[in-house]
């Protein structure tokens, strides 16, 4: 059973950064299309960032031009930086991984894309 194992949450104020990383324990991560996703008190869970095999990559309207997904194949390891942290931003970030091919990026951004999850992290960003 592939785990993955996430770091990097924490507490922040606005307008400072922080970079979430999810380690796979078994599989070579260039195996999978990942996805970050984040859910906050009494909402549901939403995407936050997508990046498929081929690279391709799906922001999230609310953190496109502030958040960045990559990966580094040499560590298995994905990450998510995070900059310009808003207090909207506070909530418990997950990372998703999946075998499966979808023609469609949009795919990779539904939760049942994913096979696989993180425990979570929590992200706290203060005013």
């Amino acid at each position: 059973q592939e785990q993955l194992i996430e770091s990097g949450g924490g507490l922040v104020k606005a307008g400072d950064s922080l970079r979430l990383s999810c380690v796979t324990s078994r599989r070579s991560n260039r195996n999978y299309a990942m996805g970050w996703y984040r859910q906050a008190p009494g909402a549901e869970r939403e995407v936050v960032a997508v990046q498929t095999t081929g690279g391709t990559t799906y922001y999230g309207d609310s953190v496109k031009g502030r958040f960045t997904i990559s990966r580094d194949n040499a560590k298995n390891t994905w990450n998510l930086q995070m900059n310009s942290l808003k207090p909207e931003d506070t909530a418990v970030y997950y990372c998703a991984a999946t075998l499966r091919y979808f023609s469609e990026i949009i795919d990779y951004t539904r939760p049942w894309a994913y096979d696989y999850w993180g425990q979570g992290t929590q992200v706290t960003v203060s005013s």
